[in-house]
C-alpha cells in the first residue's frame, strides 16, 4: 500500500552551478504531476515527467527544479533601435521645455529594454546533474510513501478486525432476532385470539417475517467483502480505488443490517461496524 503524500529534497552540484530539486506529494484522484522549473529547461519536461509517472499511480505531484548560478557566461546585445528612440524621445521633450538636456550614456544603458542580458547555457551540461538528483529525490519520495503507506494499512486492517469482530456479534444474534419475531407473532396472536392460537397461522407469518428481517444473505455478502478486502491489500501495491469501491459495498451490508435490527446487540455492533468503516473510508484518501 502507497501513500500518495510524501516529500523529497536533493541537491546537488555541477560546474559553476548547484541543483535543487523537490517533490511533494498530495491527494488526488488522478496522477497530476506540475513541473516548476526555468523555461530554458521545458525541453526536459517529459523525461521529469516520465521519471514521475514511474513511481507514481495516483495523487498531485509538484516537481521543483531550482538553479544557482556562479559566474555563469553571459552574452550581452545590443538594442540600438531602442537606445534610438529613447534620446530621440529626451531631445524631443528638452526642446518643447527650452532646456538644453544631454542624454548620458549611463542614464541611456539603464533604460528598459536598451541592453539585453543572455546567459549562455548546455542545457545538455545542466541535465546531467538534474537527472541523477531528481532520480535519487523520486527514491526517497518513493520509500517516504511506501513507510507512511505501510502504517495505514496496519490502520485499515485494524479496522476491517473491528468490523469482522462486530459481525461476529451480529452473526451470534441472527437465531436471538428469529427468536423475537417468533415471539413477537405469537403475543400478537394471543392478544387478537384470547389464547386461541393457530400454529399454522404462525408459522405463516413468521415466515414472511423472517424473509423480510432476516440477515443471513447480508451477513455472508459483508464477510465476503471483507475477505476480498484483505486479499486486494495483500496483493495490490495500489489497491485504493478498488478498496474504495469494496467499502461502498460494506457499508450497503451494513446499513441494511441496522435497518432490519430487531435487538440492541446488534444496533450496537452495526454501530461499531459504521465508526471502523468511517475510518477506513477516511485513510484511503490517502492511498494509491
Amino acid at each position: 500500500m502507497i501513500s500518495m503524500t510524501g516529500f523529497a529534497g536533493v541537491e546537488k552540484a555541477g560546474e559553476n552551478f548547484s541543483v535543487n530539486v523537490e517533490i511533494k506529494g498530495y491527494n488526488s484522484r488522478f496522477l497530476e504531476v506540475q513541473v516548476n522549473a526555468p523555461a530554458w529547461l521545458s525541453c526536459f519536461e517529459g523525461e521529469i515527467r516520465e521519471i514521475i509517472g514511474n513511481v507514481c499511480g495516483r495523487g498531485k505531484v509538484e516537481v521543483s527544479v531550482r538553479i544557482k548560478e556562479v559566474n555563469a557566461p553571459v552574452k550581452i546585445n545590443v538594442n540600438a533601435n531602442a537606445a534610438g528612440a529613447y534620446a530621440d524621445a529626451v531631445s524631443r521633450l528638452a526642446a518643447g521645455l527650452g532646456i538644453e538636456e544631454k542624454l548620458s550614456l549611463s542614464t541611456l544603458i539603464g533604460m528598459e529594454g536598451v541592453l539585453e542580458v543572455e546567459k549562455i547555457r548546455d542545457e545538455e551540461k545542466y541535465w546531467i546533474v538534474i537527472e541523477p538528483a531528481l532520480k535519487e529525490a523520486a527514491y526517497i519520495f518513493q520509500t517516504e510513501r511506501l513507510r507512511e503507506g505501510k502504517y495505514t494499512e496496519y490502520d485499515i486492517l485494524d479496522s476491517v478486525g473491528r468490523i469482522e469482530s462486530a459481525l461476529q456479534t451480529v452473526a451470534s444474534h441472527v437465531s436471538g432476532m428469529e427468536d423475537s419475531i417468533k415471539e413477537n407473532i405469537r403475543t400478537r396472536f394471543r392478544e387478537l385470539t384470547e389464547n386461541a392460537i393457530d400454529e399454522n397461522r404462525i408459522l405463516a407469518e413468521t415466515a414472511v417475517l423472517l424473509m423480510k428481517y432476516t440477515i443471513s444473505e447480508e451477513i455472508s455478502r459483508l464477510g465476503s467483502h471483507l475477505g476480498e478486502f484483505r486479499s486486494e491489500t495483500a496483493k495490490n501495491e495500489r489497491p485504493g480505488r478498488k478498496l474504495d469501491f469494496l467499502s461502498q459495498e460494506i457499508n450497503r451490508e451494513i446499513n441494511t443490517i441496522g435497518s432490519k435490527s430487531t435487538i440492541i446487540e446488534v444496533s450496537r455492533a452495526v454501530v461499531e461496524m459504521k465508526e471502523a468503516l468511517e475510518n477506513i473510508r477516511e485513510q484511503l484518501r490517502n492511498v494509491e
